[in-house]
């Protein structure tokens, strides 16, 4: 089972506005749930893999993995609870550049 590698959310545009927050936020809710699916499904998986007696090796393999899809969901919901702060204070572009970047370096080598 292979996993696949989820877009990172759009950037916030360069003019948001007061109503940019609530606009993120439902994006990163999307952008989570999805990954919380996807996790569900690789879980439901294993299962089926322990119960189907499926080597330890391979079983092993794919909870590494859905280990790991956790944790980079763990990260993209943290990184939206921080873009949430920086744009309810007045944020300059390069500060929600710095940010962005941040999480997803964050997310790749986390």
């Amino acid at each position: 089972m292979a996993t696949r590698t989820p877009k990172a959310p759009k950037p916030i545009p360069a003019d948001a506005n007061a109503t940019a927050p609530s606009a993120f936020r439902e994006e990163h809710e999307r952008d989570v749930v999805n990954r919380l699916k996807r996790i569900e499904g690789q879980v439901r998986a294993l299962i089926t893999m322990v119960e189907g007696g499926r080597s330890c090796e391979d079983v092993a393999q794919q909870m590494a993995a859905a280990r790991k899809a956790m944790d980079k969901t763990f990260y993209r919901m943290m990184a939206c609870s921080v873009m949430e702060a920086v744009s309810c204070n007045e944020p300059n572009n390069a500060t929600v550049r710095d940010v962005e970047r941040s999480t997803r370096i964050l997310e790749k080598y986390a």
